[in-house]
């Protein structure tokens, strides 16, 4: 093994003492710092002070002590170069052949909620990233351990080779990379959301992986699953699975886009999503009378689908749901008598999700080959819309209440999108067509003979009156638009001829 040295410094002390010790057991020196070489000296082991090595002490409170030329020197220098070698015996300084370091705690610093300022400051690591770095780019000579993950495979070869082999310190060296330009990354969002720039001159996001899924969209396309380092409450990624076999790609889009909606209701909601439509939305005032409702708006797209409540599953509903084939069922929870008769079905997922959590402001982003679109979620609300009634006829209170319902929901339907609610509940969802009128004609539909005094959605404006004319012909009664085409008197005039009161928001939910 001859005189190995390594340089131990960590914040995350998990596993670091038996580390430690099978190093020493293997006759390499320890080199530590502050509360690291405290823990080591009292668990008995002997350890070199960082400041014996650089002749200077730890000054600034810690912040400045492994910045010095005789530990990245040591770290730094080519073995097999004879001019670094002397440079280095020049010098007297000592080459060092295993870094472990982990950076100070700066994203549990930020998550909590009465972090601040300066204190998310002080946890930004400056020397343990330098360390790092400097080790991962000499890795041909130096091996570098971010994650206690990896403390068992770096002693595992040590001891029966002597050595790490350069495969091992190859790898070791690209997950310190990925590792500090994540917290670098998380640096960055936070001091950019501290001063406010919405959207910075470079865009730097991270993720960790959650989990591998067995596939993509379809089985031909390999695919895995990452969540944001601080997700924000009330996701799919924070998520509890209490029953059923781990989601697919799909499943978690399918959810996400249910949880979406759901999460807009204020009365007890159940909402069915089929891929990534809704297929049935009702409210009531009770879960199990909501989710009939859904269940009405479509029986056929719902089997399944996936199904998400913004209340508690409870004993009525769960009955209701038992005689169904549901993919998932999402939920802000289950009471015991509901998980009794839910967790009897082996193929059913069950999912509980906080609900009641502040939501961040997101972003959303969507890749594109060579690059990436970024934009914010659509949070707006009919209560910021500016609302105006053009028409002759006003709605009616109960129809006001369905236009609130459809509207909440048309923007969650992909465009072209044209949305008819009756009764509180879904009738007719026409989704993704390349004209509106085509998207109506399929709602309409959908809806048969129930269109008949039901009230219309649409996510963006009529460019013609021949979407007013359709459904004047299937008897809908109300209509909530954006409004804003160069022909909307043609539309509004429609109405007039049949009687029909429509709404404009001024505000287009265009979702591709």
């Amino acid at each position: 093994m001859g005189n190995k040295r390594a340089l131990i410094s960590v914040s995350n002390k998990e596993g670091i003492v038996a580390f430690a010790k099978g190093l020493l057991d293997q006759g390499v020196e320890i080199i530590s710092t502050g509360g690291t070489k405290k823990l080591l000296e009292e668990n008995g082991m002997h350890v070199t002070g960082i400041s014996a090595i650089t002749d200077f002490p730890e000054i600034l409170d810690g912040r400045v002590k492994t910045l010095h030329p005789s530990v990245h020197a040591g770290i730094l220098a080519i073995r097999d170069n004879k001019e670094h070698r002397q440079q280095l015996k020049e010098r007297s300084i000592q080459p060092i052949d295993i870094v472990v370091v982990n950076l100070y705690p700066f994203k549990e610093t930020i998550s909590k909620s009465d972090v601040v300022f300066a204190d998310a400051i002080e946890n930004i690591d400056i020397g343990g990233p330098t360390m790092l770095r400097s080790a991962a780019k000499n890795h041909q000579d130096v091996t570098v351990v971010v994650d206690p993950d990896d403390y068992d495979a770096v002693l595992n070869q040590l001891a029966d080779k002597g050595e790490t082999t350069v495969e091992l310190r190859k790898q070791l060296a690209a997950k310190v990379f990925r590792h500090t330009a994540q917290y670098d990354a998380l640096i960055a969002q936070y001091l950019t959301e501290q001063v406010g720039v919405e959207f910075p001159e470079s865009y730097t996001v991270t993720y960790e992986k959650k989990q591998a899924l067995r596939y993509g969209e379809n089985p031909h396309q390999q695919a895995a699953f990452y969540k944001e380092v601080l997700p924000h409450s009330g996701s799919v990624t924070l998520a509890k699975q209490l029953h059923g076999k781990e989601l697919s790609y799909n499943n978690i889009n399918d959810t996400d886009a249910a949880l979406s909606i759901v999460k807009e209701l204020q009365r007890p909601a159940a909402v069915a999503v089929k891929h990534m439509n809704p297929c049935g939305v009702g409210v009531a005032d009770s879960l199990e009378d909501a989710f009939s409702r859904a269940f009405e708006a479509d029986p056929v797209s719902i089997f399944g689908g996936i199904l998400a409540f913004n209340r508690e599953v409870d004993r009525g509903t769960a009955l209701k749901l038992k005689e169904i084939f549901l993919e998932i069922v999402i939920a802000p929870g289950f009471t015991k008598e509901a998980l009794t008769i839910l967790t009897a079905k082996k193929n059913i997922r069950l999912l509980a999700v906080d609900m009641n959590a502040p939501s961040k402001i997101a972003k959303k982003l969507t890749s594109i080959p060579g690059g990436l679109l970024v934009q914010e979620e659509d949070h707006y609300t009919l209560e910021e819309a500016s609302i105006t009634i053009p028409t002759q006829k006003e709605p009616t209170k109960e129809e006001w209440e369905d236009l609130k319902l459809a509207w909440q929901v048309v923007k969650h339907v992909k465009s072209n999108a044209i949305l008819l609610v009756k009764e509180d509940r879904t009738i007719g969802v026409g989704a993704g067509q390349m004209n509106r009128v085509g998207a109506a004609e399929i709602a309409i539909k959908q809806a048969g003979d129930k269109a008949k005094g039901a009230v219309m959605a649409s996510d963006a404006f009529f460019p013609m009156d021949d979407t007013v004319e359709a459904a004047a012909k299937a008897g809908i009664t109300a209509i909530i638009q954006p409004g804003g085409s160069i022909r909307d008197e043609d539309s509004i005039k429609k109405c007039d001829e049949y009687g029909i009161a429509m709404v404009f928001t001024g505000v287009r939910h265009f979702k591709h």
